[in-house]
């Protein structure tokens, strides 16, 4: 795969440069602090796993924008694909006068979610949007009302989606009255709770069967694989105990894969990993390779029950957003960017799979694909350390390399690399987190 910019970070001003801080005092100006930032440095350009800031420092992506660039910056073949349908087609609105780029989406959709049954799918702009109108859909096919998510849960910050998400800070602080009949219900969280995944579900249906009862849910949300939660991946058998429950109680098991999705994790979607097929499936980030896109794909009859004109707006499924889905999809299978995913992940377990040896501040490391998440401790204890991360990410980005922060507790550092990084950048990268790590213990 060709770069326009060489994979190699390095930097010739401190940063942030002098570029990116008087663009932050514009933006301090301008723009609502609600919308906070990572680091304050400004980006220009980027093109596989590097970017260039406007001081022309390279840095290297550990984030892509939360999970969006798996395919990395700036891909020359879903430019153009999106630059072509630019000259066009660049909206009409599907519900009124439709397009076939919406319909080979939704076609593709249909053909790469676990699954052979016959399914359909409804394209909108984000990942909350796509939640929003999954509980929408399970609530119509259903007629129940109860909407079930786990602990830790991130499903947005929509009003709704914002009642199913867990942790209080930042997203939901001050933001009230939320909607009713949404319940948060026990994880398997394997670092914390020592559990199999047999026992964590049981311990779940246990509580759903005694503080919300079954016969009242329309549906369960699950992310397969904890994305803003701290990259908590549930124990084996977890997710099929749970599939169970849901199907003997006539509940419908909806996968929230708008992080885990599109090829991130060595598979099309993450809920593969724990041999489970969801009746409903949200897909939103990876889906376009940086363009807004996100999609609602289920069985057939679900989601045919809503009536015309019950789901859809104004910008979703856009024609040109379509037109990058469907080079991204083209660009995977082509490069076969699932099997780079697997790539990455052994190639990070080789590199950091020590490090809860070899650094007492370190409770664990887990992962999956280029998903993987480091959850920081106070030495000797599981206790959480988010003065640690705040060090680690500190230390980081002031040396060119850009992680995220994630977890409850704010105290994991997780990384979402695209599946495009070489091997010599993922060494490169560590060694800087490593040089923050021993300085803490």
């Amino acid at each position: 795969m060709d770069f326009s910019v060489p994979q190699e970070r390095k930097l010739v001003t401190e940063l942030p440069g002098p570029k990116s801080v008087a663009l932050q005092a514009r933006r301090e100006a301008s723009v609502s602090r609600g919308a906070g930032t990572l680091a304050n440095i400004y980006m220009e350009r980027g093109s596989g796993a590097i970017l260039v800031d406007v001081d022309g420092n390279q840095l290297i992506d550990l984030g892509c924008g939360i999970g969006v660039t798996t395919i990395g910056h700036a891909n020359a073949d879903v430019a153009a694909a999106a630059a072509e349908q630019a000259t066009k087609l660049t909206h009409t609105l599907f519900t009124v006068t439709p397009y076939e780029n919406y319909v080979r989406v939704a076609e593709k959709l249909a053909e790469i979610t676990p699954g052979d049954f016959e399914k359909r799918s409804v394209l909108v702009n984000s990942g909350a949007e796509a939640v929003e109108n999954a509980v929408k859909i399970a609530r119509k096919f259903t007629g129940r009302r109860v909407i079930l998510s786990l602990d830790h849960a991130f499903h947005g910050r929509t009003n709704l989606t914002m009642a199913m998400t867990y942790r209080p800070w930042p997203e939901r602080a001050g933001m009230g009255p939320f909607p009713g009949d949404l319940y948060s219900v026990p994880i398997s969280y394997p670092f914390r709770d020592g559990l199999s995944g047999e026992e964590a579900a049981a311990k779940t249906i246990d509580y759903i069967r005694t503080h919300i009862g079954a016969e009242e849910v329309a549906a369960f949300f699950v992310e397969p694989i904890q994305g803003d939660g701290g990259i908590i991946i549930p124990a084996d058998g977890y997710f099929r105990a749970i599939k169970t429950f849901c199907e003997e109680n006539g509940i419908l098991f909806v996968a929230d894969e708008i992080q885990a999705g599109i090829a991130r994790t060595g598979a099309w979607y993450s809920i593969e990993h724990h041999d489970v097929v969801p009746d409903i499936v949200t897909t939103a980030k990876g889906i376009a390779g940086g363009f807004p896109l996100a999609a609602v794909t289920g069985r057939a009859e679900v989601m045919d029950a809503v009536q015309p004109g019950g789901v859809g707006g104004t910008f979703g499924g856009n024609p040109v957003s379509t037109a990058a889905a469907l080079a991204t999809f083209e660009l995977i299978e082509r490069e076969n960017l699932i099997g780079e995913a697997q790539r990455v992940e052994a190639a990070l377990w080789a590199r950091i799979g020590d490090w809860s040896e070899k650094f007492a501040v370190v409770g664990e490391v887990r992962g999956k694909g280029a998903m993987f998440g480091i959850e920081l401790v106070k030495p000797g204890t599981k206790d959480p350390n988010p003065e640690a991360l705040k060090a680690v990410l500190a230390h980081a980005t002031s040396n060119g390399v850009i992680p995220l922060d994630a977890g409850s507790w704010d105290s994991v550092l997780r990384l979402l690399p695209s599946v495009v990084i070489s091997e010599q950048l993922i060494d490169d990268a560590m060694t800087v987190i490593e040089e923050a790590l021993a300085k803490l213990g």
